[in-house]
């Protein structure tokens, strides 16, 4: 009977970690896509295309900060709580490494700022990118909390830290450039600088939640000091493995474009309606599921590190609710993709809403086969293979990319080919996910209480 309430107990700590990582991270893009409404009227076109250059290299710090670092500290703090160990010692190993690797990349950042500008062919955004270059080692301290606390099973603090970084950010960013609307080049420096500041907020966000944990909870058996190298191994296939997407996204944005315009004279929108259209309505979806993901890390992390407790079936749990989800929002992509597209992007003409229409429903599938392979990858971290999901989604873009390669060069199938190839990148990253997390067996010490 206590096994049951145990077991009942944590599904359902799994389910509601997830829904306030879901529901976090769902809010927080809502208020960052508002955002770009009064921004775009306040700076115009040039100053959001300024704006742009720059902030790129922030959302790749975000993936690595949402998916790299927290989801490896996580695995780690997670394998200690269940074998009963105090978590301290990771945490204190796991601050001193990535302030260390934030802050040199914070420097790299200001050093290469020049040379960035220049490669882009504007002087302008040099400040931008002196004005962001402290976030670099923000997000590594706020990733390392999150991580930490992910790994106890407690989702609210990056819940409320995603939500305040973006009201923060919205909150400065307009009014810097209301202030400075009649001098576009300086507003955007400033706006990126609000990024900075948002980020500086949440760090002192979690560092009074961090105050706020009761002193029992901090201490128990030591469990032996954590050693940077162990925190490194968890960490890099993981952060390469957050990284594949959005470099093969840039990969895709040369080849794409070339391929397609060697018959279609518009050949950049017919990629913009893939990559800006498609791509952002199947996301939806996957970034609420992705809330399943960050909640399965300790699940199946605590059940890897106890003699009594089976891994496979929380992996199997989490699948079960990923689909739950995923499934029918694949179905409603397909069955309502024109409406959607109409709603979402009602300026677009009506040859471009019919080829939107059509991307979203050869596209659908994947945000049912992207968002169990997230919840996959996130079980194969908890049960420290990491570096096979990296090389499962190294594998599935390499195929994307060498399929669409061919199917771009069809006029007949044109951009379709792209979402075609996505689809089976997807798929195979999938299935791979899905037989390792079958096949691979944990060695587990028996915990003595």
């Amino acid at each position: 009977m206590e096994q049951v309430k145990v077991q009942q107990g944590t599904k359902g700590g799994f389910l509601k970690g997830a829904a306030w990582i879901a529901a976090g991270g769902f809010i927080a893009k809502i208020i960052g896509a508002l955002y770009r409404i009064p921004l775009t009227n306040l700076i115009g076109g040039y100053g959001l295309g300024l704006y742009q250059l720059v902030y790129p290299v922030y959302c790749l710090l975000l993936t690595v900060s949402a998916t790299g670092i927290p989801s490896s500290i996580a695995k780690l703090t997670a394998e200690r709580v269940g074998k009963g160990q105090s978590t301290m010692p990771l945490l204190k190993t796991a601050m001193k490494t990535f302030v260390i690797i934030g802050v040199v990349g914070s420097v790299l950042m200001g050093i290469l700022a020049p040379f960035l500008a220049k490669a882009q062919g504007s002087e302008a955004v040099l400040g931008g990118y002196y004005a962001l270059a402290p976030s670099v080692a923000l997000v590594s301290v706020i990733s390392v909390f999150r991580g930490w606390f992910q790994g106890k099973n407690n989702m609210v603090p990056t819940a409320l830290s995603e939500i305040a970084e973006q009201i923060v950010k919205v909150g400065f960013g307009l009014l810097f450039a209301s202030l400075f609307r009649d001098d576009v080049e300086k507003a955007v420096i400033f706006l990126l600088l609000a990024v900075t500041l948002s980020e500086l907020f949440t760090l002192f966000l979690m560092l009074a939640i961090f105050h706020r944990v009761p002193a029992p909870v901090l201490l128990g058996n030591e469990g032996g000091r954590v050693g940077v190298k162990t925190i490194l191994k968890m960490s890099i296939p993981v952060t390469l493995n957050s990284l594949l997407i959005p470099l093969s996204s840039l990969l895709d944005s040369v080849l794409a474009p070339r391929l397609l315009s060697a018959y279609a004279e518009n050949a950049v929108t017919l990629y913009g309606l893939f990559s800006g259209g498609a791509v952002t309505v199947i996301g939806l979806p996957v970034s609420v599921c992705y809330g399943i993901a960050a909640a399965s890390i300790p699940a199946v992390a605590q059940a890897s590190a106890r003699e009594n407790a089976s891994p496979k079936k929380r992996m199997w749990y989490a699948l079960f609710i990923t689909a739950f989800i995923a499934l029918p929002s694949a179905f409603g992509l397909y069955f309502l993709a024109e409406p959607a597209a109409k709603i979402i992007y009602r300026s677009l003409s009506a040859n471009e809403l019919s080829t939107l229409t059509k991307l979203i429903q050869v596209f659908a599938m994947s945000a049912f086969t992207l968002s169990c392979t997230q919840t996959l990858a996130a079980c194969l971290t908890a049960r420290g293979k990491p570096q096979l999901a990296a090389l499962n989604m190294l594998i599935a873009v390499t195929v994307k990319t060498v399929v669409y390669s061919f199917l771009l060069r069809s006029p007949q199938i044109s951009v379709f080919g792209l979402a075609y190839a996505t689809n089976l990148g997807y798929l195979v990253a999938f299935l791979l996910n899905l037989l390792y997390n079958l096949v691979i067996k944990n060695k587990r010490k028996k915990v003595t209480a």
